[in-house]
C-alpha cells in the first residue's frame, strides 16, 4: 500500500483547525477562503512513495488514491466535528445524566459518523484526479464535489451542523446568493476560492504569484460585502418574545410550577399593555423550554388562555402536546414537542408538532443498541413525530413555526414559506448548550433561513439569544442571554417567495449531476499527456 506523506497529515491538521475557528465562538470567518485549501493540497500531493517526473530534474507528488483520499478527509472531518461540536459532551453529561466516559464515547462516535462526509469528499476528489494525477481536473470539480458531500450530510445524516456557507452569514451582500441557491451556493463560492489557493501551491513557482494574487483579490472583494450597509428592513408589526430563562434541571414542585407560570404570564401581560411599548404587540411567543407545560394540563391551559384574553393578543407557546388515547386508535397517548396557538379569546385553535426530532435528545434510535444513552432521552422525553408543516393561522397572519434544531434543515424550513407562511417563528431551548459556542452557531444557521426565504424570523429561546431577525439575516433587536425578560420584536408579514423557496435544493442537485459527469469523464477520457512546467493535466 502506498504511504501517505507526513506533510499531508500536517496539512490535514491545519485545515481542520482553520475549519474550526471560522465558526463561533472563535468566529474568524474570513479564514473560510483558505480553510479547506490545505486539505486540497494534501489530497492532491499525498503519495509519498510514488512521484511523477515533470522534466529532467523536477518531481511532484501524485494525488491520493481513493481510499487514501477518504482517510485524509475522514480524519479532517472527525477533528472538525470534535472542535466545533465539543459542547455535545456537556449536554449529555451535565444535563442528560450520561456518565463522563460514556459521554466522551458518544461524542467520538458521532464525530466518526459525521466525519464520513468529509471522507466522502476526499474520496471523490481522489477518484476524479485519478492515478494519472490530473490535479487540474480535480480542482475544477472540487466546489461541486464539496456541495455533494454537504447535501448528502443534510439529507442522510441527522445533524448537518455548520455547513461551510454559514461562515459568511454576516455578509449581507454575498448572502443574497442564498435566495437563489440556498446555503449551498455560498459553500460552492467559498470552495472555488479555496481551489484557486490550492492550485497556487500545486503549480511551478513562476505561476504561483499570479494565482495567489487572483485568489486573494477574489477573497477580499467577496469579503468586502460585509461592510456594505443594506437599507433597513421595514417592520410594521411587533411581537413579544418571552425569554423564560428556566433552569434545565429545575425542581418542579407544584409551588415552583405555579410561581413560574404566574411570573411569566404577568410579565407577558404587562409588556403587552405597556404604554411605552413601540406599537401594540399582536403576538406573544413563549419558547421551547424544559418546563412541564402540557397542553392537556388545565392549570397551564387556563393560565395561558387568561393571559391571551387580558393582553388581547395571539399567543404561540412551546408546550408538550398530547394526543389522547381515544384519538390514537385505542393505543396509549402520543406525546409531541409542540407549539400551540391560542387566540385573543383564549381558545386553543392550532398546534404544530415537531416533525424532525433530535436523536438521543427527543428519541432514542435503535434502543437496544444505544440503551446506555437512555439517561439523556429520559431527561427530555420520548416524543412522537409530527406530520405537517402547515403554517398556523393567527387571525390572517400565517406563521411558519419550527422548533429548535429544525432550523438547520434548509429544505424543511422553506416548506413553511411555500405553504404561505408570512413570517417564521423559531422557538428553541438553547439552555442545553450552556455557555459554549453552540447557541451562536445555532443563531447563525437560523439567520440563514431568514435570508433564503426572505422572511422575518422571530427567534424565542429559553436562555438566549432571543432576537428579531430581518430578511437579510441581521439581528435588529435582542435581549441579553440568561435573563428572564421580554423583547419587543419588530417584524413584517411578507408574501413573495424567493427562487430558493420555490425551487428548493436545485443547485445542490445540479452540483450532483456535474459531479457525476466528472466521475464518468474520469473513466471515459484517455490519459492526457503531461507538459513540463504546468500543473499536472
Amino acid at each position: 500500500m502506498l504511504r501517505i506523506g507526513r506533510g499531508a497529515w500536517g496539512l490535514v491538521l491545519l485545515s481542520a483547525a482553520l475549519q474550526i475557528v471560522i465558526f463561533p465562538l472563535p468566529g474568524v470567518y474570513w479564514l473560510c477562503w483558505v480553510a479547506v485549501a490545505p486539505l486540497l493540497v494534501a489530497l492532491l500531493r499525498a503519495r509519498a512513495s510514488e512521484t511523477l517526473q515533470l522534466d529532467g530534474h523536477r518531481q511532484a507528488r501524485l494525488p491520493a488514491t481513493p481510499w487514501q483520499g477518504f482517510l485524509l478527509g475522514y480524519v479532517c472531518g472527525i477533528l472538525w466535528y470534535l472542535g466545533t461540536c465539543y459542547w455535545l459532551y456537556d449536554t449529555m453529561h451535565r444535563y442528560g445524566g450520561v456518565p463522563a466516559p460514556v459521554a466522551v464515547l458518544i461524542l467520538v462516535l458521532v464525530a466518526m459518523y459525521v466525519g464520513l462526509y468529509h471522507g466522502l469528499f476526499g474520496f471523490l476528489v481522489a477518484v476524479v484526479a485519478g492515478r494519472d494525477g490530473s490535479q487540474r481536473r480535480a480542482l475544477v470539480a472540487v466546489p461541486f464535489l464539496w456541495v455533494v458531500a454537504e447535501f448528502a450530510l443534510t439529507r442522510i445524516s441527522a445533524f448537518p451542523w455548520e455547513l461551510l456557507g454559514y461562515a459568511q452569514t454576516a455578509n449581507p451582500t454575498l448572502t443574497r446568493l442564498a435566495t437563489l441557491t440556498g446555503v449551498y451556493g455560498l459553500s460552492w463560492e467559498i470552495m472555488l476560492v479555496n481551489s484557486v489557493f490550492a492550485a497556487a501551491f500545486l503549480v511551478v513557482r513562476e505561476r504561483r504569484r499570479w494565482l495567489l494574487l487572483a485568489a486573494s483579490a477574489a477573497a477580499v472583494i467577496l469579503q468586502a460585502g460585509q461592510w456594505i450597509t443594506l437599507p433597513a428592513a421595514m417592520a410594521d408589526h411587533a411581537a413579544l418574545l418571552v425569554q423564560q430563562n428556566i433552569p434545565i434541571q429545575a425542581d418542579w414542585t407544584r409551588d415552583y410550577f405555579e410561581n413560574t407560570l404566574r411570573d411569566l404570564t404577568s410579565r407577558s401581560v404587562r409588556s403587552a399593555t405597556d404604554a411605552g411599548a413601540p406599537g401594540k404587540a399582536d403576538l406573544i411567543v413563549w419558547p421551547e423550554s424544559p418546563s412541564p407545560f402540557y397542553t392537556s394540563d388545565p392549570l397551564f391551559q387556563n393560565a395561558v388562555s387568561a393571559m391571551a384574553r387580558q393582553a388581547q393578543t395571539w399567543v404561540v407557546t412551546g408546550s408538550i402536546g398530547v394526543e389522547p388515547a381515544m384519538h390514537s386508535g385505542g393505543r396509549e397517548s402520543k406525546v409531541f414537542n409542540s407549539a400551540a396557538l391560542v387566540s385573543p379569546q383564549g381558545e386553543w385553535v392550532g398546534r404544530y408538532d415537531k416533525v424532525h426530532l433530535v436523536p438521543f435528545g427527543e428519541y432514542l434510535p435503535f434502543p437496544r443498541l444505544f440503551s446506555f444513552a437512555g439517561g439523556l432521552t429520559k431527561e427530555v422525553g420520548e416524543f412522537a413525530w409530527g406530520t405537517s408543516r402547515s403554517p398556523l393561522d393567527a387571525g390572517g397572519r400565517r406563521l411558519g413555526v419550527f422548533i429548535c434544531y429544525e432550523s438547520i434543515f434548509p429544505d424543511e424550513v422553506r416548506q413553511f414559506a411555500v405553504q404561505g407562511a408570512q413570517a417564521l417563528v423559531n422557538i428553541s431551548n438553547d439552555g442545553w448548550y450552556g455557555d459554549s459556542g453552540a447557541w451562536k452557531q445555532h443563531l447563525q444557521q437560523t439567520e440563514m433561513r431568514a435570508i433564503e426565504n426572505d422572511r422575518w424570523v422571530l427567534l424565542a429561546t429559553n436562555t438566549g439569544l432571543t432576537a428579531a431577525i430581518d430578511p437579510a439575516g441581521r439581528v435588529v433587536a435582542q435581549v441579553p442571554r440568561k435573563e428572564r425578560s421580554v423583547l419587543v420584536a419588530p417584524y413584517a408579514l411578507l408574501s413573495g417567495t424567493t427562487f430558493y423557496t420555490r425551487h428548493g435544493d436545485w443547485f445542490a442537485y445540479l452540483c450532483a449531476i456535474i459531479s457525476a459527469g466528472a466521475l464518468l469523464a474520469r473513466f471515459g477520457l484517455p490519459v492526457a499527456h503531461r507538459k513540463p512546467g504546468k500543473i499536472a493535466e
